[in-house]
């Protein structure tokens, strides 16, 4: 098993516990029409607003918005207010840091590196794991990581989080990264067709594009973030403001409750999530790919505490791998630094 497995295994029942705990008095169906932003008002005593950043079409934060229109948030005391920041990572970093919004949730390999360079914020709970996807046409007789050698393989950007995940994958794998494969930027929403025009063997993506992808153009799954060197990483994580941290300590406490809790519905009704998504979204994918989105992550993979210490030194290792941050940052000590035990 790896340490990242160990870790896993040896923090789940505490997380499950809090999940079930909670889970039993989320709303069964959901309903009414999303406005922009989403917001969700306590019903009794003295709410705290809290404004969120999120990515309103990335399936993997479904279950956020879930909790905002079900009142889950607000049952736990909270005002939430969801804030759309655009589809870059760091665009919605960034809105925390300069105090346009207060939390958001991001991928890990994310916020590493802005963590590094000194960014104000800090990481206090993950959401899930396995929201990304290495994929290639048939034709091109790649199985496994080594195949890759000698292929090109396309992306959405030079720094994206998919990118890197699988940059690491070929590293550990005795890959160069750089030098091994070709690296191809493309738009966005092109990612899927230069495989399938051929200009790419094969692609890096998030879901839910990488999911509707693989059936479009008929691809393998070669590698995703719950398989391999990734089992038992979390790729999602919630991040706070630290002025607002240090003002709304027992706000943020709940907020990371909450989040678990609809992370755990979610593993458990990920029917009623996707079908929730659809309906009030209308992110342009068939409810079919949404609930085998959520279906396949690792919904129970929220770690907090030591458990979050842990990921983001395995993460800044990793970045530090493929040459993305300071060789000379201590990667413990850097976790320690920009973490909260939210729940001591």
């Amino acid at each position: 098993m790896t340490d990242k497995a160990s870790a896993k295994a040896g923090g789940i029942s505490r997380r499950r516990f809090i999940g079930a705990a909670g889970a039993l008095g989320v709303a069964a169906t959901a309903g009414g029409v999303l406005s922009r932003p989403l917001r969700s008002h306590a019903t009794a005593g003295n709410p705290t607003k809290i404004r969120l950043s999120w990515t309103e079409f990335a399936a993997c934060h479904s279950p956020v918005a879930y909790g905002v229109s079900e009142g889950v948030y607000a049952r736990h005391g909270l005002d939430v207010e969801l804030f759309y920041q655009g589809s870059s990572g760091q665009t919605l970093i960034q809105s925390i840091a300069t105090d346009k919004t207060d939390a958001g949730a991001g991928l890990l390999y994310d916020w590493v590196k802005p963590l590094e360079q000194g960014l104000d914020v800090k990481l206090f709970v993950g959401s899930h794991g396995g929201c990304t996807r290495l994929l290639a046409s048939k034709s091109s007789g790649i199985e496994k990581l080594e195949d890759l050698k000698g292929r090109k393989i396309a992306s959405y950007d030079v720094a994206s989080p998919p990118k890197h995940s699988f940059q690491v994958a070929l590293a550990k794998a005795g890959l160069d990264p750089e030098r091994d494969v070709e690296w191809l930027n493309v738009p966005f929403d092109l990612v899927g067709e230069g495989v399938g025009r051929g200009e790419a063997d094969a692609l890096a993506h998030l879901d839910p594009w990488a999911y509707a992808h693989k059936k479009k153009f008929d691809l393998h799954e070669v590698y995703n973030t719950q398989s391999g060197v990734f089992d038992g990483a979390v790729c999602c994580v919630l991040g706070v403001n630290a002025n607002f941290l240090e003002a709304n300590r027992d706000a943020v406490r709940r907020l990371a409750e909450a989040n678990i809790e609809l992370h755990e519905f979610a593993a458990a009704n990920p029917d009623k999530v996707a079908d929730w998504f659809v309906k009030n979204l209308n992110p342009g994918f068939p409810l079919e790919d949404i609930h085998d989105n959520i279906a396949s992550w690792d919904l129970h993979n929220h770690p907090v505490g030591k458990e979050l210490v842990d990921q983001v030194e395995w993460a800044a290792d990793d970045l530090a791998l493929i040459k993305v941050l300071d060789p000379t940052t201590n990667s413990r000590e850097l976790a320690e630094r920009v973490t909260i035990d939210i729940l001591a």
